[in-house]
């Protein structure tokens, strides 16, 4: 992977020479550890496969709720369906609190290897369930256990990764490393569109019923045992000062009842990027069920809402190191509050592919811009012995509470007023409320070292 930086090229994260510890080298100048590319990759590797997951269930879930939640008509199936994929979201603050606690005390790297570690129980039981007609009602059973998993996994997942990337990342370029996890999940949901894409072409939609929408879950699991393999070969970061090893002091306990403002502000950040981004993966979904276009063309609002997420996400995380975190975070979403219902009324007025692509770019670039440095300027408010703590619970309440019920909620809003644009007056709602948010919130950006 690759990625930009300031005054230079988009391939400027440094690679070291093959020689020292795994990943990290010292450069002869200034004494920094270089961080490989095969580090970044690891970080974001847990977050990546997970939402790539998330993603991949988003818009199978049609063929999902068919397989385990039959129902008298097909709303009543995708309501079941994507109910399940916000069960999903209940275990995050559990997983959070525990998975954080354990980063901020024993180390980021043993927690990322739990969180991995707990996705591949998620992942690979979702994908060898049998169906409702083969066992029943342990059919569902079983799946919504694996939901409740994957939401641990990714619960502990965000706060020590996000922690790790901005720890070892150098000075003046944290809003960049931090970016990449943002990015990853981007690049996850490319693939996974790209994926469901070509199994829709080559597949009839009895073979995608039976047996084809499992096909990107088991792919997805042989990846994670990659990214096992990467991560086993990090070096720690929980006793390093912006990426030099520091000597182990006693950790203090963590205690976040002195952060609480922080914490509250984290949460009405989290609130409209969580659901936008939900907005933007439903796109898929809204496409076939609401707009009645083809499945291969709802699709590609998964592609486009991968590539734009992945492009847009490295710059913002670009913008706010020369800029700052609060303008980037801010100006695209007071456009998301703007822009976003116009753009639903025209998308309702012209239903094609292009007017689709045109709604989904908006919406998931002006979220991935703004989405990135959101991503860092949390772990930034809070000291090093409660930094993957803190923004494990701020992430995991907001995903949680807005993104788990994103899906549903729009789902349930369209069917009771009747009114297609439903979804993007959701946007506008709670992106008001992050606006708030952001206007609080202090500003990180020029710092050059993280509190500790």
């Amino acid at each position: 992977m690759d990625s930009s930086s300031t005054g230079r090229s988009a391939a400027a994260i440094p690679l070291p020479p093959r020689a020292g510890a795994p990943g990290m080298e010292h450069g002869a100048a200034s004494g920094r550890p270089r961080i490989s590319r095969s580090i970044v990759a690891a970080t974001v590797a847990g977050n990546a496969i997970e939402f790539y997951d998330f993603t991949t269930y988003a818009f199978f879930a049609v063929y999902i709720g068919k397989t385990f939640f039959p129902a008298s008509t097909p709303f009543m199936s995708l309501l079941l369906s994507v109910a399940v994929f916000g069960v999903g979201f209940v275990t995050r603050p559990l997983g959070g609190v525990l998975i954080g606690a354990l980063a901020d005390r024993a180390g980021r790297k043993p927690a990322m290897l739990l969180t991995i570690a707990l996705i591949v129980v998620g992942t690979l039981g979702l994908a060898l369930t049998p169906s409702y007609d083969s066992i029943g009602l342990a059919a569902p059973v079983i799946v919504v256990l694996c939901r409740l998993i994957q939401g641990l996994a990714l619960g502990g997942e965000v706060g020590p990764s996000t922690s790790y990337l901005i720890e070892v990342a150098p000075p003046g370029r944290r809003g960049l490393y931090g970016s990449w996890q943002l990015a990853s999940q981007g690049l996850a949901a490319l693939v996974a569109g790209i994926i469901g894409v070509l199994l829709t072409l080559s597949l009839s939609a009895e073979q995608m019923l039976s047996w084809g929408w499992r096909l990107p879950f088991l792919l997805g699991s042989v990846l994670i045992f990659v990214a096992i393999f990467l991560r086993r070969h990090m070096p720690e970061s929980l006793d390093m000062d912006d990426g030099r090893p520091r000597a182990a002091a006693a950790r203090p306990r963590p205690r976040l009842r002195n952060y609480v403002r922080p914490a509250l502000l984290g949460v009405l950040v989290v609130i409209g990027g969580t659901v936008s981004t939900y907005v933007s993966m439903y796109m898929t979904s809204y496409a076939i069920v609401t707009l009645k276009l083809t499945p291969v063309v709802g699709m590609l609002a998964t592609v486009t809402y991968g590539l734009v997420t992945w492009l847009g996400s490295l710059l913002g995380g670009w913008l706010s190191d020369r800029y700052g975190r609060k303008p980037v975070i801010l100006w695209p979403r007071v456009a998301l509050a703007v822009l976003t219902l116009p753009a639903f009324l025209l998308l309702l007025e012209h239903t094609n592919l292009a007017m689709l692509a045109l709604t989904t770019l908006l919406l998931a670039g002006l979220t991935a811009i703004s989405g990135a440095p959101s991503i860092v300027v949390i772990p930034e408010q809070f000291p090093r012995h409660v930094r993957a703590l803190g923004l494990s619970i701020v992430y995991a309440v907001g995903v949680a509470v807005f993104g788990g019920s994103t899906q549903f909620v729009v789902t349930w809003l369209i069917e009771v007023s009747g009114n297609p644009a439903a979804p993007a007056l959701y946007v506008v709602a709670t992106s008001i409320l992050t606006i708030v948010g952001i206007v609080l919130l202090p500003e990180t950006g020029g710092k050059r070292a993280l509190a500790d």
